[in-house]
């Protein structure tokens, strides 16, 4: 079984050492292939010729970690089908440039056990524009379940704080209710903005990874959870997007009917859930906008 020695790689307390930044460069085609992938229509963010052609807010998620190398004996890498995303986080502090090349640098805030036989890691991100200005701030959560099979990791102790916090939402009818059915290609069509994890297209990897079927990828599901509730609450208005923080509680499935509910938190801030039947798959959620 692997054994994971995060004491190795995080003090008792505080997060780590950022990465040194790492250029990225994305251009027109990889904006509009993005947004297409996560159930966009609104031409502002597919079709270049729009007068107000944007970069979709969640286009930087994708890059979580990214420019973080760790210590393979402290935290053995896991297969892409063992490997999950638990939890994400963007906030979006200015717009991105519609292309071109930004950095980004990370750093592992925690690493704790979760389940039996599985960790639950923990890394911040940040996405700097050409003049160094701060464009994004990202949390990711990945849920690490093997390193040869589900379920080998040895017990150990966590290190590192957690951003991982528990909401309840109201018990009172919603205050947004807006659905949509995932397209049965829409896997296919997502993984082309470069996320090749098989578990998304090979029925053997799905099984691999405990799965009856390939599933949609978390980040898509988080895509199409951020651009419903752009439209439902700033008319698609890109500039009025604040943060988007999920959980992920179930695969969805291509050809699912996604549902999302919310409440109302105060102003520019909503609690949400996303269904598909009466199972939530995403919780702990909130969409804060301006």
């Amino acid at each position: 079984m692997a054994i994971y020695q995060p004491q190795a790689l995080l003090a008792d307390h505080g997060p780590g050492a950022w990465s040194a930044p790492v250029p990225i460069t994305y251009d027109q085609r990889d904006v509009l292939l993005y947004a297409v992938g996560v159930g966009c229509s609104d031409l502002r963010f597919v079709y270049e010729g729009h007068p107000q052609f944007a970069v979709f807010p969640t286009f930087a998620i994708r890059w979580g970690s990214a420019g973080l190398t760790l210590d393979p004996v402290a935290l053995p890498p896991s297969p892409g089908p063992m490997t999950i995303d638990a939890e994400r986080c963007i906030e979006l502090l200015a717009p991105l440039p519609l292309s071109g090349t930004v950095t980004v640098r990370s750093r592992l805030l925690a690493v704790h056990p979760r389940g039996k036989g599985g960790a639950f890691v923990e890394f911040e991100s940040e996405v700097l524009d050409a003049a160094g200005q701060a464009c994004v701030r990202m949390f990711t959560g990945l849920f690490r379940r093997g390193v040869a099979r589900l379920g080998d990791i040895e017990p150990f102790e966590g290190r590192g704080h957690s951003r991982s916090t528990r909401l309840v939402v109201p018990e009172r009818a919603p205050d947004v209710d807006v659905a949509v059915t995932i397209p049965l290609n829409q896997a296919q069509l997502y993984r082309l903005s470069g996320d090749y994890n098989p578990l998304h297209i090979d029925p053997a990897a799905a099984r691999t990874g405990g799965f009856d079927q390939p599933i949609l990828h978390g980040l898509c599901t988080y895509g199409h959870c951020g651009q419903m509730l752009l439209d439902a609450l700033c008319d698609g208005d890109p500039t009025r997007f604040g943060s988007l923080q999920v959980r992920f509680s179930s695969p969805v499935l291509p050809g699912d009917k996604l549902q999302v509910v919310g409440w109302h938190d105060g102003p520019g801030r909503l609690l949400f859930e996303a269904r598909v039947g009466d199972r939530t798959v995403v919780s702990n959620a909130t969409f804060t906008y301006r």
